[in-house]
């Protein structure tokens, strides 16, 4: 392998939304994380927060056409524990699970969906 490997293979994830604040509001109950409204660039957009900006992978959420329901790409994102507790913040905020838990030598995570069909993971 060569010595130039990045800090991180993935280096940005975005979601398509119909409604950002309607998305924002989901997400940022869901993962428990606020997502910054952002409108310096061609589109408004909402950011999760990391801890540290310059070296951690994040992605936003903006307006655009999501892909039909489970057929794109998963973001799996860091829920505080227990996971339970997340996975209902799923259900009670028009989400749906669409796995049991899965659990891994790292943690436990479980696939869902969001109101607009996007697929997402939360782990824990």
């Amino acid at each position: 392998m060569p010595d130039t490997l990045p800090l991180n293979a993935v280096v940005w994830a975005e979601i398509p939304v119909t409604d950002l604040d309607a998305a924002r509001a989901f997400y940022t109950a869901v993962v428990q994380n606020e997502l910054e409204l952002r409108e310096d660039g061609p589109n408004p957009f909402a950011v999760f927060a990391s801890k540290d900006p310059q070296e951690a992978v994040s992605g936003h959420i903006y307006p655009g056409k999501p892909a039909p329901a489970g057929t794109g790409p998963t973001v799996h994102f860091a829920v505080p524990a227990p996971l339970e507790n997340a996975m209902e913040r799923v259900t009670n905020n028009g989400g749906q699970l669409v796995s049991s838990i899965i659990t891994i030598p790292g943690g436990r995570f479980v696939y869902c969906l969001d109101p607009d069909g996007n697929s997402f993971g939360i782990f824990a």
